[in-house]
């Protein structure tokens, strides 16, 4: 059992028989210096994030999801379809709201962690970082490069995200899909690159 001090982020726990991940929590004092956690919480089941106060005296049960691969299909009119990698008539779905937080990062055929709870698929999971191919970025201007700064550039997934002045349509970055941000540059569009003797 989990008490509310333990209630941080990421954490999985069950509360009104549901599965609920913890997205932040804060501790903070209240009257007679008891410290109250305020935490958003998602439920795992539905995708709805709300904001609960957690108090001392509080027990929850750590809710146990199985971890098992899948591969994400394809996405049509805001539903997100996946199936099982030995079985792919085996498909399911979930709305953009359950899985907010990857939406913007999946590709076709992209094998991701799905999570069941009592025999129920609750939710997905993708590595921190991710690789994935820039498929529209404006040219850069002779000299901006050395000044940095960012431009705006769309993945391969259609999500667009702020990237370094020097990155070039075609080339492969490193993103943190917590953050939704571009941690690096893993690999130069190759089409022009020059031939050295």
């Amino acid at each position: 059992m989990l008490d509310h001090t333990q209630l941080k982020k990421s954490v999985r726990i069950i509360m009104d028989s549901q599965p609920y991940e913890i997205l932040e929590s804060m501790p903070m004092k209240k009257a007679q210096r008891r410290v109250v956690i305020q935490a958003r919480i998602k439920n795992l089941i539905n995708g709805n994030v709300c904001e609960k106060n957690f108090h001392q005296g509080d027990v929850f049960e750590e809710a146990e999801l199985e971890k098992f691969q899948i591969k994400f299909l394809y996405s049509h009119k805001g539903k997100y379809v996946f199936c099982e990698i030995d079985n792919p008539s085996k498909r399911f779905e979930f709305s953009k709201e359950q899985i907010s937080k990857v939406a913007d990062f999946l590709k076709p055929n992209q094998i991701v962690d799905g999570f069941m709870f009592e025999g129920k698929i609750t939710d997905i999971c993708l590595p921190i970082k991710i690789q994935l191919k820039i498929s529209q970025a404006p040219p850069n201007i002779k000299g901006d490069t050395a000044q940095g700064g960012t431009k705006n550039a769309t993945l391969e997934t259609g999500k667009e995200i702020n990237v370094p002045l020097f990155v070039e349509e075609g080339d492969t970055i490193e993103i943190n899909t917590e953050t939704g941000e571009y941690v690096k540059r893993v690999e130069k569009n190759r089409v022009k690159t020059s031939v050295f003797i």
